[in-house]
């Protein structure tokens, strides 16, 4: 029985497909959650597009405006108002450019753009306006060559874009780069490809993972409950079980999970899925956001409720980004 459900894992090919089968006009999404423009404030033009997996639009509620899913991936008409301190490049990351598709904010490691396209448009994406064609990767130029340069790098983190955009083949490639630097001992992705499209955890690649001799941590980016099914718990479960860590990164979001219930329950389901939470985000304040942000006051105040009902281990570190500071500023 395990066999055949781990074997669904497998199937690289239907996560291909979902990629190839994204929602992406606003009517269209609409339709399918028996919703009208006039119960939103749509924005049909948006310069950053609507971008969904159809299987994440079936977890969503039908003829639930305020679904927290929903609100997660539709443009509206308030990105457009403008709102003081939100800008384009919040964490300043263009002025922390090591070559082209590496980035070092802190010491010790560095982000590795793996990828410069996602399975959903989020957003509050704080990499909205990120200058992708700049930063291609390329496995076997600058970017890994300045890894290699810099021997105080001990861990390198994936990101993107989404770095499981890449495919199996592809990674097992960068592993084998990866791993040839030897000061280099852990690799990190970050990740919500899997929570979107969960059958992207395909066996081939948490083999390669699994067999990497660097210490791998997967952080999906899970903000509600309602986004993990028994599909994306199977993945994950299979993961941890192999000896990847898996831990979770969830963006603190108005309308989507700003209750100290939703945030217990966020956390029972993802230990459930073997998935150990692991930091609570302000929101980086990107231009066309401010409808999306809490407060820090009222974030302080959640983490607070929450560590009344849960055991230490299941709390999150809520922590913001501040732009030139050596590490992220834990306020929790």
């Amino acid at each position: 029985m395990l066999d055949r459900q781990l074997q669904a894992i497998a199937d690289e090919p239907g996560w291909s497909r979902a990629l190839s089968d994204l929602v992406v006009d606003v009517g269209e999404l609409l339709d399918l959650l028996g919703l009208t423009h006039a119960d939103l404030g749509v924005d049909v033009d948006s310069v950053f597009p609507l971008r969904v997996p159809r299987g994440f639009v079936a977890r969503m509620k039908y003829g639930d405006a305020n679904d927290p899913l929903l609100r997660q991936v539709l443009p509206l008409a308030a990105e457009r108002d403008p709102a003081v301190g939100f800008v384009e490049d919040p964490l300043q990351e263009d002025e922390a450019v090591l070559a082209p598709a590496v980035i070092q904010k802190y010491a010790g490691r560095v982000l590795l753009i793996a990828a410069g396209e996602c399975a959903v448009h989020c957003r509050y994406c704080f990499r909205r306006n990120f200058p992708y064609g700049q930063h291609r990767l390329r496995v076997s130029a600058e970017s890994l060559g300045a890894i290699r340069a810099d021997h105080t790098i001990s861990e390198v983190i994936a990101s993107g874009g989404d770095p499981l955009m890449l495919t199996d083949r592809h990674w097992e490639r960068l592993l084998d780069e990866l791993e040839s630097i030897a000061h280099v001992r852990r690799l990190r992705i970050h990740t919500r490809l899997p929570v979107v499209i969960p059958s992207r955890l395909t066996l081939r690649l948490i083999d390669r993972l699994a067999a990497s001799r660097l210490q791998v941590v997967v952080v999906v980016h899970v903000n509600h409950p309602n986004e993990i099914g028994a599909e994306l718990a199977q993945g994950t479960g299979e993961l941890a079980r192999r000896g990847v860590t898996v831990l979770n990164q969830a963006v603190l979001l108005a309308g989507v999970n700003d209750s100290a219930d939703v945030l217990v329950q966020l956390s029972e389901a993802l230990f459930a899925a073997q998935i150990l939470p692991y930091y609570l985000h302000l929101l980086d304040p990107v231009a066309g956001t401010r409808h999306l942000q809490v407060e820090e006051q009222r974030a302080c105040a959640l983490h607070a409720e929450i560590r009344d009902c849960l055991p230490g281990y299941l709390v999150p570190r809520l922590a913001r980004e501040v732009p030139g500071q050596t590490a992220k500023q834990w306020l929790a």
